[in-house]
């Protein structure tokens, strides 16, 4: 399913001469749809969760005629949709592909004692669990329902070990890089809760004035504008943005040129909510402002 139609190179008039490329998330409930979802989205896919099957067609017929803003999809599909819809999903996809759209379907799995943890442990319900289903019955029927498609997906990603930072990293690595170039990841932190432990450079900000002490901007973040001009109007803060901004600008394209897939870059300050948030908007700004794409941005104090 991996494998797509060329596009037609014969230089007359009709499809894009970049083919659409839909991504197709889809797995147990709890295991990570959304964050994976959130993932492409910040890499500019066009996001649809929980799409009725039968739509897909229709959606990705518009992504080809001339909507250049939509050439890449990510859908979410899971047991939400009826069984008949389900079992009718690879023949849609196989279509789609005799089309000349990139398809690609994912699955995210993890092992059933996880998935009732992280349902006792935020409350939620089951999709399944209606009619006084047992959570533990409706996982099992939910793996039934799925079954064919984990057997015919292109991707599998066991999420039972990961957390959710992990599992955006390597959806955007893995995913969502296709035809990019390095992705950037931008992540704030507190260092009261520890440097993050995937990250390749850190920077520290606790230097600079903090708007912690300022009691009307305490409860704001570093995204709110008021704190951002409190912070801008200080020097001491443009001097450190100015000298990380030239340094990465200097380095990053080393690692591009080595082919790296993947580049964290941590801000902390001793919170995580003020200084760390504000610098990583700013280069997140110049980054994409630069024409850099795939460069997303994480405030984990925030989240």
């Amino acid at each position: 399913m991996v494998n797509s139609t060329s596009p037609d190179a014969s230089g007359t008039a009709g499809p894009p001469s970049q083919a659409a490329r839909l991504v197709v998330l889809t797995g147990l409930s709890g295991a990570g749809k959304t964050v994976a979802l959130r993932a492409l989205e910040d890499l500019d896919f066009y996001c649809v969760d929980n799409l009725p099957v039968a739509l897909i067609p229709d959606l990705m017929e518009s992504a080809r005629g001339g909507r250049a803003d939509y050439p890449r999809v990510a859908v979410g599909v899971d047991a939400r949709n009826r069984p008949e819809d389900l079992a009718e999903l690879p023949r849609i996809l196989s279509g789609l592909v005799s089309a000349g759209t990139e398809v690609q379907l994912v699955f995210l799995d993890t092992p059933d004692a996880v998935l009732i943890k992280r349902f006792s442990d935020t409350r939620r319900r089951h999709p399944l669990a209606g009619d006084g289903r047992a959570l533990a019955d409706a996982i099992a029927l939910e793996r039934q329902l799925l079954r064919p498609l984990l057997a015919i997906a292109d991707l599998t990603i066991d999420t039972g070990e990961m957390n959710v930072h992990q599992l955006r990293r390597l959806v955007s690595a893995e995913v969502g890089r296709h035809g990019l170039r390095l992705i950037l990841l931008l992540q704030s932190f507190g260092f009261k809760r520890g440097v993050p432990g995937d990250a390749d450079f850190v920077f520290d900000a606790r230097c600079l004035p903090n708007p912690h002490w300022v009691p009307h901007l305490r409860p704001l973040s570093g995204r709110d504008p008021e704190v951002r001009d409190w912070l801008e109007a200080d020097a001491q803060v443009g001097s450190y943005v100015g000298r990380v901004r030239d340094l990465l600008d200097d380095f990053v394209p080393r690692f591009d040129a080595d082919d790296r897939a993947f580049l964290t870059i941590a801000i902390g300050c001793t919170g995580g909510r003020h200084r760390s948030v504000h610098i990583v908007e700013r280069l997140a700004e110049h980054f994409r402002a630069g024409g850099r794409d795939g460069v997303l941005v994480f405030h984990r104090e925030l989240s």
